[in-house]
């Protein structure tokens, strides 16, 4: 597993339902992710007990663990890329098969932004500062 300094502030972990593996690979072909460490579950279970990468500088856990009598469902808002290539970014997802939810184009407050799904269902807003002034 990486070193514990790579992790720091707020580190979303995704519960993917037995696709954390796949989930993975898709994140380094759509964002360029780089993988960090895949944990099996020690008793055998299929799966992953834990999955890291690292994207943009930041990091992104997941796991096929559910507990009992709950849901694998994602229920959050959304994942957000600020970067100073957004086109670039969104490009490349949309390549490797993310479904566009709202166009990638300049917003009212400046910004070029747009809004993606992934094929596990998760979020992902791409953010392009615009210039001040």
């Amino acid at each position: 597993m990486p070193d514990p300094n790579s992790m720091k502030g707020v580190i979303p972990y995704l519960v993917l339902g037995g696709r954390a593996g796949e989930a993975c690979d898709f994140y380094a072909l759509a964002f360029g992710a780089t993988e960090m460490g895949r944990m099996p579950f020690p008793d055998g279970t299929p799966g992953l007990m834990h999955a890291q990468v690292g994207i943009n500088d930041g990091c992104l856990m997941m796991t096929d663990y559910t507990a009992e009598g709950s849901s694998a469902a994602v229920n959050f808002g959304h994942l957000q890329l600020v970067v100073a290539d957004g086109r670039a970014w969104w490009d490349r997802a949309v390549a490797a098969g993310c479904t566009v939810l709202a166009p990638y184009e300049r917003q009212p407050w400046g910004d070029d932004w747009g809004l993606l799904a992934d094929p596990f269902g998760v979020k992902w807003a791409v953010l392009e500062p615009g210039v001040p002034g």
